[in-house]
């Protein structure tokens, strides 16, 4: 995102009084709020647009091989805003791996796939143990004492469900009937 000569006085007179707190002139406050709406919007269209991408992009992977210039290019393009490779990329370009560029692409999303996936573990799974599967372990010890010295609480009663008789299965699949033969020829020719 580029800033006008103008928004970067806005925004650096906005940063100015954020680090020495005084009190702004009307003005000041709102070219600061257009400023913000500006920002706003521009990341609201970056948003629809990323979206539109990735759409084509999709469309282009669905078909494939026939689309294989266009998916590259715009897998490339992806890529290059920070776009991770999902499980659809990665299958489609092993597909296509006979292609050279297609070949290069796909050991440049294993890398990026692999390390989304890295980061994503690293941020559910806490500090000083190897894997999520551990904290979730941890998570599940019983406490000592836990609930041994109380008396089993009363289950709440539900109502029983209403009986209904099993079908037979030829009640659910009924026999299939044998289509009658048509007539002979003869029978059809007099009648």
């Amino acid at each position: 995102m580029a800033f006008s000569a103008v928004e970067l006085r806005v925004l650096r007179r906005a940063l100015a009084n954020a680090l020495h707190p005084a009190p702004l002139p009307d003005e000041d406050v709102r070219d600061a709020l257009r400023l913000a709406d500006s920002v706003d919007e521009a990341v609201r269209e970056a948003a629809r647009l990323r979206a539109f991408l990735l759409d084509d992009l999709a469309r282009y992977r669905a078909a494939l091989p026939g689309s294989l210039g266009g998916y590259l290019e715009l897998l490339e393009g992806a890529l290059a805003d920070g776009y991770d490779p999902g499980a659809d990329d990665l299958a489609a370009l092993r597909a296509l791996r006979g292609n050279p560029a297609a070949a290069r692409l796909l050991a440049r999303c294993q890398v990026l796939a692999e390390r989304s996936v890295r980061a994503r573990l690293a941020r559910v799974s806490p500090a000083g143990t190897g894997t999520p599967a551990a904290a979730s372990r941890a998570r599940l010890l019983a406490l000592p004492g836990g609930r041994a010295g109380q008396e089993p609480r009363p289950k709440p009663s539900t109502p029983a469900p209403t009986e209904r008789p099993v079908p037979k299965p030829s009640e659910v699949f009924p026999p299939r009937r044998r289509p009658v033969p048509p007539p002979p020829p003869e029978e059809r020719a007099a009648g």
